[in-house]
């Protein structure tokens, strides 16, 4: 009997819900949706279902443990329209993909450092098209302030992990989105104290800085 090598993260089963509606009042019904850092595979697999077949999702992460799941998860529900995931850091200045209609950060920009941010943004503004998606989900700051209790108390016990880790504020986020050439973001609460914040590329020409 093969042993089954999906991977279970309890708050997808709670987040992709309220993120999929999100995701469906911006996502083309068609083209390449690209997801950095897509620890488990369950956000990619549950939307590539929820979309059908016209769009197509290629999920990525560090983790080898972690791409093993996600293609389990492809391969348990038989989805033709998740490619096999790979290996990608957000930092280096060529990513594997050249060219999608969206890409998708879902609790990453916290748990990872600020460089890993500004990788992701700059990697988006290349592959992008003018009124291209960035979206990143998962718990900010507004000017300094926590947005909750629970969400410092989540900020300390990340920071205590890794110095370089913990929750951002949504305008140094916002800021480098648009030093990179995107609009200013469609904020939306989400439960448990997220939030999704939704970009769109702007048209290159007077827009893009290196």
């Amino acid at each position: 009997m093969t042993e089954d090598q999906r991977r279970y993260a309890p708050a997808t089963a709670r987040n992709r819900e309220p993120i999929l509606a999100v995701l469906q009042c911006h996502l083309p019904s068609q083209g390449l949706v690209l997801e950095i850092a897509s620890g488990t595979g369950e956000h990619a697999t549950y939307f590539a279902q929820s979309f059908g077949p016209g769009l197509v999702f290629q999920p990525t992460d560090p983790d080898p443990a972690a791409r093993t799941s996600i293609d389990a998860w492809t391969a348990a529900l038989g989805l033709t329209n998740v490619h096999p995931a790979f290996e990608l850091d957000a930092t280096c200045e060529a990513w594997p993909v050249t060219a999608a209609d969206a890409v998708l950060a879902i609790n990453m920009v916290h748990i990872s450092p600020w460089a890993a941010t500004e990788g992701l943004v700059r990697g988006a503004a290349r592959i992008l098209p003018a009124g291209g998606l960035l979206y990143i989900y998962g718990p900010y700051r507004f000017g300094g302030r926590h947005t909750a209790p629970s969400n410092e108390a989540f900020d300390t016990d990340l920071r205590s992990r890794n110095p370089e880790w913990g929750v951002r504020d949504v305008e140094a986020v916002a800021e480098l989105a648009r030093a990179n050439g995107f609009c200013k973001p469609i904020i939306e609460q989400m439960p448990a104290n997220n939030l999704s914040l939704v970009f769109r590329r702007l048209p290159y020409e007077g827009t893009f800085q290196q």
